[in-house]
């Protein structure tokens, strides 16, 4: 049975795949990166943070 702290997965999948019809715009800039560019870079590095909370509330890992 999944843990439903398990699901907290599907949100980064979710946010990157739906960006080009949230975020697809180019103002405004982030880091000079447009808007689309920035949101997906974020998204990457807020993976590994979800990933990191899921691994430590998983006990198996342990």
């Amino acid at each position: 049975m999944t843990k439903p702290y398990r699901l907290l997965a599907l949100v980064p999948a979710i946010a990157i795949v739906g960006a080009p019809w949230f975020a697809n715009r180019i103002e405004p800039r982030i880091v000079g990166m447009p808007f689309l560019l920035g949101w997906i870079v974020g998204w990457v590095l807020l993976t590994a943070v979800i990933m990191a909370i899921i691994g430590a509330l998983d006990a198996r890992h342990a």
